[in-house]
């Protein structure tokens, strides 16, 4: 059974929310061969969760999987959401996905009947990690605080359980702000051991993860998979920027880093996931994507040579945090 450094090839795993048809119709032959692709350049650790589609990220992630040993790689997905039989109108990130009825739900009951559909439909017997997903201000407003105190009594404690029980092996939250990690991971009663952190550590967007959530996970020994380490494509010259329509200042900002990039040859793939997993908390970065030709890139962008002189620049123009642990 391999753990989750073992899994890892230079920090890098595959997230699926591209592969739950986020944004577009991503065709099945193209979702497939993506998972495919990043099996056959080695990647083993694969994150995904029930909201990606409404189940069709994990059913593609499954399919392909499901053929191989189990041993041999690191699988996790998310609780908090579960589907009914019963159809509706799709809207929003994916508005392209399943259309079966997508419950949100932290409860104690809704937390394992998330995971019994999950390991359906991921045809597999067992999880690796687990991780609470967006209980946070970004999906709940100011409702967060009460989805928060409903997961502590409901999913947190289910987690906990099964991994004392050696069901799963770590669990923890999977948001896109930074405020309920460091919640949970003040918690004495259920203690995460790791977390999903998307969009919050990376080379665009840093300064407030690094104030609190980072120098908190290092010293109660939580491990951060990075998620969304290009800010949803914006970083690479997408349209998206955390999820939504990238504004004028973050693309004028991107451009900025882009010039410098290029000045020192190089590229913003390289730089954002060297930058994430310098930090010593981070075990994995994540990006997602549903072009193949993707997955080997990244792995190459990973082990590029960055001269020092980029960075100093970077830290000397106010782009990264002087505070940030760099990949030199």
């Amino acid at each position: 059974m391999k753990s989750l450094e073992d899994a890892l090839k230079h920090k890098v795993g595959l997230g699926t929310a591209p592969l739950g048809n986020m944004f577009r119709d991503v065709p099945e032959e193209e979702a497939r061969e993506t998972i495919q692709t990043a099996w056959n350049q080695g990647v083993r650790y694969f994150d995904t969760a029930p909201f990606y589609g409404a189940g069709l990220a994990e059913m593609r992630v499954g399919d392909v999987l499901s053929k191989y040993n189990r041993d041999d790689y690191v699988l996790s997905t998310k609780v908090g959401r579960y589907m009914t039989e019963e159809t509706e109108e799709n809207e929003g990130l994916f508005e392209h996905g399943r259309n079966n009825k997508v419950i949100t739900d932290y409860t104690e009951d809704a937390t394992k009947r998330s995971i019994e559909q999950s390991l359906e439909r991921l045809k597999t017997d067992r999880l690796d990690m687990v991780f609470v997903h967006d209980v946070s201000p970004d999906f709940h407003g100011d409702e967060w605080v009460a989805k928060f105190e409903e997961a502590r009594t409901g999913a947190f404690r289910v987690l906990s359980r099964l991994r004392e029980e050696g069901v799963i092996r770590s669990w923890g939250l999977g948001v896109n702000t930074t405020e309920p990690i460091e919640l949970a991971m003040e918690l004495e009663e259920t203690k995460p051991d790791v977390c999903l952190s998307a969009t919050q550590y990376t080379l665009l967007q840093h300064d407030r993860a690094l104030q609190r959530m980072m120098t908190m996970a290092e010293e109660k020994d939580v491990d951060i998979v990075v998620g969304s380490p290009y800010n949803s494509g914006v970083l690479l010259g997408g349209d998206h920027y955390n999820y939504e329509k990238a504004g004028a200042e973050i693309i004028g900002r991107v451009n900025q880093l882009k010039e410098i990039g290029e000045k020192y040859n190089v590229p913003l793939k390289a730089a954002a996931l060297q930058f994430t997993t310098a930090h010593p908390a981070v075990k994995s970065v994540i990006p997602g994507s549903t072009r193949p030709d993707r997955i080997k890139e990244d792995l190459e962008m990973i082990q590029r040579e960055i001269p020092k002189a980029f960075w100093d620049e970077l830290v000397e123009r106010g782009f990264v945090s002087a505070h940030a642990p760099l990949p030199i």
